[in-house]
């Protein structure tokens, strides 16, 4: 059945759960929008080289698709250039998300699952960490938010624009993150099993949806084709298929991650709300599935990336395409049936609300998060990069020279963040033969490079490779920052000439292994 529109046009006994939801969406965006405001850290790398991107647009960059770089490019261009301008639209992403997703479960099973499942998205422990950092993540799920609700539009019977919304959002999502494509494969699916979704799909509607998908994606594949396929081959590359096959660790801990991910209840009621729906399945070409049509979008991504885990390695957060349709089917699944379940829904919520309160506040209060290691090795990485920078810049001075040398495409990135009054040019020293990444691509010492450099290296393991690409390499001192009471970050730094890289072939890494070997065994 169809639930009236617009919202107002609810019965009153609905209002409440609405308001409530939206009240909770709106003070969680201004909460994590001021936090933005006061975090102490800096900008992690991989956010870092994304404002890179975002200071010459194009179709496509070296990791990822544009969409990353063009939203950095609006908050920065309307707000200025500090940090929190970078990740300022990451909270309102979330929002959006979570309003589109508790969109389309109030049209599925009513509004006050609409309601809940809004809140639980914007509580889930993922959302509380990715609402502070700007990451691929929270546009990818924006726009699969978008085009879930558009599909589900079509499936009642809505016109031509939901068609549009369809294809705008689905080319959203995949000018964000590639893992958009999951949600063709929750499609084809889809149509199989559930009548409504089919009838929508394959229909004038569903071809122009296609069609308007099309233009943008296949803008951001013409620059593929232009730049050597970068993008698709540094997506095949990370899943690593090249290295050990076969292992069990890796998928369990994937398993594992899901937990933090989604939520220990949430993730638990998800595999169960998958199961059921297969459970119940009966076999008819006209039947209504809307359960099994959401567990089809939702178990494809987690069951593909725990494969890829249990044959090489994955990410905690490569299975999130999972989680639009899979928070409405375990919203739903918790909602009915036995008394335990609103319990145990009651439970996750403060789960994930304390869960959220202490990552801000350690986020927010770096001696509390020294107190321990396990905290304080979570924000190591975005402290003291101004401070480091200038130890930098310290360093170039006292050598006299007017060139650096990286080996760290992470540490080189931060220093053009934060080290613009560096008096030397930057460049990176490639570990290998053809760019392994943005740094090494746009910035690389080039081969016959006869001036004095200053290396500051991370790879003091390799320091006899670095050695062996220069004709004169002599050691110049350290840098070393406290970043809390265990941790630090250290630089070895060196006087270096006449850059002639030996050929990276079989001996080069086999000499690379043997020094990495070694320096293992003499710290045991």
């Amino acid at each position: 059945m169809r639930l009236p529109d617009p919202i107002y046009w609810l019965p009153d006994a609905d209002r409440p759960a609405l308001m409530l939801a939206g009240g909770v969406l709106g003070v969680l965006l201004v909460v994590r929008t001021l936090a933005l405001f006061i975090d102490p850290g800096s900008l992690y790398a991989d956010e870092t080289q994304y404002w890179l991107w975002s200071r010459e647009l194009d179709w496509g960059y070296y990791s990822k698709p544009p969409m990353i770089a063009w939203l950095i490019a609006l908050s920065t261009a309307v707000f200025g250039d500090s940090d929190w301008a970078v990740r300022l639209l990451a909270p309102l992403l979330h929002t959006v998300t979570a309003g589109l997703l508790g969109l389309t479960a109030a049209r599925l099973y009513g509004p006050r699952a609409g309601a809940v499942t809004a809140v639980m998205w914007v509580l889930m422990p993922a959302v509380w960490l990715s609402s502070s950092i700007m990451s691929t993540d929270a546009a990818l799920m924006a726009g699969l938010a978008g085009a879930l609700y558009a599909l589900v539009r079509l499936r009642e019977g809505a016109g031509w624009p939901f068609a549009v919304m369809l294809g705008l959002a689905l080319a959203f999502a995949f000018l964000a993150k590639y893992a958009a494509i999951y949600f063709f494969a929750g499609a084809a699916l889809a149509a199989l099993a559930d009548a409504p979704a089919r009838r929508a799909l394959l229909s004038w509607r569903g071809l122009v949806a296609l069609a308007v998908f099309a233009a943008p994606a296949g803008a951001n594949m013409a620059w593929n084709a232009a730049n050597d396929f970068a993008t698709l081959s540094h997506t095949a590359d990370n899943a690593n298929w090249g290295a050990d096959m076969f292992n069990p660790g890796e998928a369990a801990s994937f398993a594992a991650d899901q937990l933090a991910v989604f939520g220990p209840v949430m993730f638990i009621a998800l595999v169960a709300a998958i199961i059921a729906a297969g459970r119940a399945y009966r076999p008819g070409w006209s039947a209504a599935r809307p359960e099994l049509m959401l567990a089809v979008f939702a178990a494809p991504p987690l069951l593909v990336v725990a494969v890829q885990a249990f044959l090489s390695r994955a990410h905690a957060n490569w299975g999130a395409a999972a989680y639009a349709a899979g928070i409405i089917l375990a919203v739903a699944f918790l909602l009915r049936g036995p008394a335990w379940r609103r319990w145990a829904l009651a439970v996750s919520v403060a789960l994930h609300v304390l869960a959220g309160a202490a990552m801000m506040t350690l986020a927010a209060a770096p001696r509390l998060a020294d107190a321990h290691p396990l905290t304080e090795s979570a924000f190591h990485r975005v402290r003291e990069w101004p401070a480091t920078a200038e130890a930098v810049a310290d360093a170039a001075r006292e050598a006299g020279v007017d060139t650096l040398v990286f080996d760290n495409r992470n540490d080189f990135h931060q220093m053009q963040r934060y080290g613009g009054h560096i008096p030397a040019a930057l460049y990176m020293w490639r570990r290998y033969g053809a760019p392994h990444n943005y740094a090494d691509t746009m910035w690389p010492l080039e081969p016959g490079f006869e001036g004095e450099v200053l290396v500051v290296s991370t790879r003091w393991r390799e320091t006899a490779l670095i050695a062996g690409d220069f004709a004169r390499f002599e050691p110049a001192g350290e840098i070393v920052i406290a970043l809390g009471p265990t941790r630090e970050r250290r630089y070895l730094l060196f006087r270096a000439r006449g850059y002639d890289p030996v050929t990276r072939d079989d001996a080069f890494e086999a000499r690379a292994r043997a020094l990495i070997e070694a320096s293992r065994a003499r710290s045991d």
